[in-house]
């Protein structure tokens, strides 16, 4: 549906992501008239080419690991090995982010919400000028603009990217072929999962990180257990490395890398993935001013430089997650249109990676607590300890949970194991809400479950844990 010219809007959004679809649901559900700009298709990045494209392959390569692993564990034997088709396992990809792009498409029809295909620029407040693929222009105008442009792969100048055997998430989700061997630079939520999605798939991988740890963001007990793990795994982890030189050879590239113990090693790989973070994007808007990183300034009310101008999700800077970019647009909507609204930043934001065994995490982590001087005390439960884990034959991993050593309120929640990414859930109630460890002594946990652990942890931190 276009814009046809006879109508002005109350909200204009500028991207089509977890931001804008959901700045614009909200707005839409208030009762505005709503437009929404994007240049590919609905759900943005995350969508298409980010989050759930990822999880699928995800999910192809654990159903491969265990047809390939662990069957005769499960007591099914298999007289041939399972056959990859690797062409079928990438369309499945896509038909998943095609699907719910489809479904986006669906609720902006539902809520009435126009959808113009373009690359959009701000001409001022109230202003947006739309360029479509087929060189045409148009002007959209409106009481209020979101800016919700997200970020892309950081490109770096030492890495130049080829698409081929330089590439960044986007191209790792669509390769012809499952390489030989690939060196993945960065071990953040990306690179780990891509790191264990060709591992499964039998790619011979070497991940590389600067910083002392993989996944470095994450408490110090998870990493140590998921380097360990992935080295157990065959994947190759090289922490506290440098990448001094990455160079195109017959057949692939080649890193030369020095390691944390100084010493020079010469990688090749037929594919490198460069995963060291993104980088925002921004419309051309003059009068928005940006911050030194290229972010987005935004004071409290996620308003920008330019009266009427809003922006929030990744092209804003701080979290950059796609659950962080939904609650900060629905925050900023909400404060531009519902009387007395006070918008809410971010506080706690969980953070998932989706490899084997996952990892979920909110709240404060054991050093920044220690860093800080806050006294506190902690709760850990293993999962080998886990009647629910034994049974389903995944055992590795454990829940750290950290409390307030005067009043036992829940500080932050650390987990490593099978399905952390969902469990983590109830521990950011915990923290939102302000309860202590006395509180969830108090909650009845469901036996035979997972969720237990998060029980055994907090008995755990006062030393009366029962399975442990």
């Amino acid at each position: 549906m276009g814009y046809d010219g006879s109508m002005a809007y109350d909200l204009i959004v500028i991207g089509g992501g977890p931001a804008g679809y959901v700045g614009a649901i909200r707005a839409a559900q208030l009762g505005k008239n709503v437009v929404c700009v994007e240049k590919e298709r609905e759900g943005g990045t995350c969508l298409n080419w980010g989050c759930i494209p990822t999880k699928a392959l995800l999910e192809n390569a654990e159903v491969y690991r265990t047809m390939m692993e662990r069957t005769e564990e499960f007591g099914i034997h298999m007289e041939e090995k399972p056959k990859l088709n690797w062409e079928a396992v990438v369309a499945r990809s896509r038909k998943i982010s095609e699907r719910l792009s489809s479904g986006i498409a669906f609720l902006f029809k539902k809520h009435k919400i126009e959808s113009v295909r373009g690359e959009a620029r701000v001409l001022g407040s109230g202003r947006v000028e739309v360029k479509g693929a087929d060189g045409s222009v148009s002007t959209l105008e409106g009481e209020k603009i979101l800016i919700a442009t997200g970020a892309r792969t950081r490109e770096v100048p030492a890495f130049p990217m080829n698409g081929t055997s330089i590439i960044g998430s986007k191209e790792a989700l669509v390769l012809p072929k499952v390489p030989e061997s690939m060196l993945v630079i960065g071990s953040g939520a990306i690179g780990t999962e891509f790191s264990y999605i060709y591992h499964c798939f039998g790619a011979k991988v070497t991940t590389v990180e600067a910083l002392p740890r993989i996944l470095p963001n994450e408490d110090d007990e998870v990493c140590t257990l998921m380097e360990r793990s992935f080295k157990k795994k065959g994947i190759t982890c090289m922490a506290g490395a440098k990448v001094d030189a990455l160079k195109e050879i017959p057949g692939g590239v080649e890193a030369t890398i020095t390691t944390k113990n100084g010493q020079t090693k010469q990688v090749q790989a037929e594919v490198c993935l460069v995963a060291i973070g993104v980088q925002p994007v921004t419309p051309e808007a003059e009068g928005v001013k940006l911050t030194e990183r290229g972010f987005i300034e935004v004071d409290e009310r996620y308003e920008t430089s330019l009266p009427g101008v809003y922006a929030a999700g990744d092209c804003i800077g701080g979290v950059m997650l796609a659950h962080t970019a939904s609650f900060e647009a629905a925050q900023a909507v909400e404060g531009m249109f519902v009387q007395d609204a006070q918008p809410k930043k971010p506080r706690y934001i969980p953070g998932c990676t989706y490899c084997h065994p996952q990892v979920a995490s909110i709240g404060r982590r054991e050093r920044e607590l220690k860093e800080n001087g806050v006294a506190y005390k902690v709760g850990k439960f293993p999962f080998q300890a886990s009647g629910r884990a034994v049974a389903a034959g995944e055992t590795e991993g454990f829940v750290k949970l950290l409390f307030g050593a005067e009043h036992g309120e829940l500080l932050g929640a650390h987990i490593v194991g099978e399905n952390a990414t969902e469990l983590i859930a109830a521990p950011g109630i915990g923290i939102s809400a302000e309860l202590t460890d006395e509180d969830i002594h108090s909650v009845i946990f469901a036996h035979p479950t997972l969720a237990e652990a998060l029980h055994e942890a907090t008995l755990a931190a006062d030393g009366g844990a029962i399975h442990a």
